[in-house]
């Protein structure tokens, strides 16, 4: 009986996804992407400002987050391996509706990390112009900093519908230059220390400063929200040449976003003055100040080209992966079959096209009209962003539990831990993305508003977005009413 559950319960997408895109993704690729994803190291500055405590934060977030986040979804994906990651899973788990709220959850946040990866450009592009004293992009000119994220949303889009193994290839190339600049903050800091400086946080345990209490805990929601995103590389499930680069990524990837959080803490910490820690641009403070002199100078150019580098990609690679969740529900007509079509690299462009053509127009609302929306409006949506994100999580820490009694047969042959491991992954894992919620509620991301003002809009456009995802659902299952074989499915999306 549960056997034949197993085959009622395969979405179409699984059935013909592998058969329409290629298998190019190998271990390697898989950790880049995991990177590009998860390791945003100007979340080691922010979380700096907690002092030693940031350490302890780290340690608990990894530890609540990162490892139950990694042990789930290499069961799920051995378990499942199809395209479109939460959404398979949770459809498999729930049904079609909850999956595809489930899958909405995954894939807004997306979109708005494309328009953050494209902002962290500028912030280096502006840092760039300090170390030569030289005004570039300033905060004063929104326009120009709009107009420059809808040039990198475009650039991602071109990188996003070429041929996929020469994307990935120039994606690794610059996984390795920001692998590069990672140790290069490491190694400024102890330079710093070993040219006679003192370091500009005190790490004695006299004062207490590494014990976490009220007034640093939402650090912890802090880490929390840096580190999710560990699903993302398994929507293009599909597109692996070899299942065990599932947990061949989980693992290294996992191992090398723990070292370098804590590496780039370090550095920025040691070597750059209290107050502008929690800048994006004390990363290439860090380099300058452990340097010194004209090396210090050269090097710190070269990290911020780098991180303008990576952060280019970075659109890319959100942009590519986000859009396959697009890609699956078309072809589950769950949306209009046209958003699932590919081109003749055998990527699916409609939806790239569509993902990209949203984060611009939101670009230009809120960078280039400031009249109708200040740029508070770009915090205030991020935030929301990563609420629904961390809600996707949930979903994620959900669906072990649910698909473990509904597969016991499948669960039992592929089996990564103990029954009550994934447990224990799901309660604290729940918990954790619990607590990141309430601290991005409780802690608004912009002076310009208070609590109070900063709720209302965070529950007001999480409602509004839910209430979309529900109204698009509908209207889809109402409009959708000719049946279509799986060969003139592939036919319509191919051609």
């Amino acid at each position: 009986m549960l056997i034949t559950d197993q085959r009622s319960s395969i979405l179409r997408s699984e059935r013909i996804a592998g058969g329409i895109l290629p298998k190019v993704l190998n271990s390697f690729d898989m950790v880049a992407i995991f990177i590009a994803i998860v390791l945003w190291i100007p979340n080691s500055a922010v979380v700096a400002g907690a002092g030693p405590a940031a350490f302890v934060y780290w340690g608990l977030g990894f530890i609540t987050c990162l490892i139950p986040g990694a042990i789930v979804t290499g069961q799920l994906g051995l378990m499942f391996p199809g395209e479109g990651s939460i959404y398979v899973w949770t459809t498999k788990a729930f049904g079609k509706f909850v999956g595809f709220l489930g899958g909405f959850c995954a894939w807004w946040p997306g979109i708005l990390v494309i328009i953050s990866g494209s902002y962290a450009v500028v912030i280096f592009i502006q840092s760039l112009g300090r170390l030569y004293n030289l005004q570039l992009l300033p905060d004063s000119d929104s326009g120009s900093q709009g107009l420059v994220i809808i040039l990198l949303i475009t650039i991602s889009f071109l990188l996003s519908i070429l041929r996929f193994r020469l994307t990935q290839n120039l994606v690794n190339m610059i996984f390795l230059t920001y692998g590069s600049v990672i140790v290069l903050i490491g190694v400024a800091g102890l330079a710093w220390l070993m040219t006679g400086h003192h370091s500009y946080t005190d790490f004695s345990f006299q004062k207490g400063q590494w014990v976490p209490n009220i007034s640093n805990f939402t650090f912890y929601g802090t880490v929390i929200l840096a580190l999710l995103g560990i699903e993302v590389p398994l929507n293009m499930g599909v597109e692996i040449k070899d299942v065990r680069s599932i947990t061949r990524y989980l693992l290294w990837g996992s191992v090398v976003v723990m070292v370098a959080y804590l590496i780039v803490t370090f550095g920025v910490m040691i070597a750059v003055p209290a107050k502008h820690q929690t800048n994006p641009s004390a990363l290439v403070e860090a380099i300058q100040q452990g340097f010194a002199g004209p090396l210090g100078k050269i090097l710190a150019t070269v990290a911020n080209v780098f991180l303008i580098g990576f952060f280019v990609f970075v659109c890319a690679v959100y942009n590519y992966s986000y859009a396959r969740l697009l890609f699956v529900s078309g072809l589950d007509r769950r949306l209009p079959v046209v958003i699932s079509k590919i081109n003749a690299n055998k990527v699916p462009w409609i939806a790239v096209l569509a993902q990209s053509a949203l984060a611009a127009l939101l670009t230009a609302f809120i960078f280039i009209l400031p009249d109708v929306v200040t740029n508070s409006m770009y915090q205030i949506l991020l935030a929301a962003a990563t609420v629904f994100w961390s809600i996707s999580m949930i979903f994620l820490f959900i669906d072990v539990i649910a698909l473990h009694r509904k597969f016991r047969v499948v669960f039992a042959r592929i089996h990564l831990a103990p029954d009550w491991i994934f447990t224990l992954c799901a309660i604290v894992g729940i918990v954790a993305n619990g607590a990141g919620i309430v601290v991005i509620f409780t802690n608004p991301w912009t002076s310009s508003l208070d609590r109070k003002q900063w709720d209302f809009w965070l529950v007001g456009i999480t409602i509004i977005a839910l209430i979309v995802a529900v109204v698009i659902f509908f209207i889809g299952q109402r409009a959708i009413r000719k049946g279509m074989s799986d060969k003139e499915l592939i036919a319509e999306v191919t051609r």
